[in-house]
C-alpha cells in the first residue's frame, strides 16, 4: 500500500529562520558565495531541516506527532535552494512494509527534489490509533 504524497516547498526565507531558531548559521545555508566556494552546487538546506520535513509527513500520516515510535534516515544527496520566490519542493512517499500484530506499521520512506532521492534507508515505524 501506498501512503498519498506529500509535497513541502522550502526557500532560502525557510532556511533563514530555520537557522535562527537552530542556531546552525554556517553560511552554506545562505550563501551562494560560500557554498560553492566549497564544492556545493549552491545554498543547501539544512540536513536536520530535511529530515524534519520528512518527518511531519510521517507524522500526518500517523495522524499524531505522538504516534511516530521510531524514524531514521541517512542522507543522500544535499536540497539545493535557489534564491527566488519559489525555492525548491521536496516530495515525500511512502510504502507500508509491514503491520504487526501489536499495532505498529512500519513504514519505508521516499524523499525527492527535483527528481533525485535526497534520503536513502529512510524508513518510520508508526503505532496505529485503537
Amino acid at each position: 500500500m501506498e501512503l498519498p504524497v506529500r509535497t513541502y516547498r522550502v526557500t532560502r526565507a525557510d532556511l533563514v529562520r530555520y537557522a535562527g531558531a537552530s542556531g546552525d548559521l554556517n553560511p552554506i545555508h545562505w550563501s551562494d558565495r560560500v557554498a560553492t566556494k566549497v564544492g556545493l552546487p549552491g545554498v543547501i538546506a539544512h540536513g536536520m531541516f530535511t529530515m524534519a520535513l520528512v518527518g511531519r509527513a510521517v507524522a500526518e500520516w500517523a495522524g499524531a506527532p505522538d504516534a511516530v515510535v521510531e524514524y531514521n534516515v541517512r542522507f543522500a544527496r544535499p536540497v539545493v535552494v535557489p534564491d527566488d520566490e519559489q525555492g525548491t519542493e521536496i516530495e515525500v512517499s511512502a510504502k507500508v512494509r509491514e503491520v504487526t500484530d501489536e499495532g505498529l506499521t512500519r513504514l519505508d520512506v521516499t524523499a525527492v527534489c527535483q527528481g533525485e532521492k535526497v534520503l536513502s534507508q529512510a524508513r518510520a515505524t508508526v503505532r496505529t490509533r485503537r
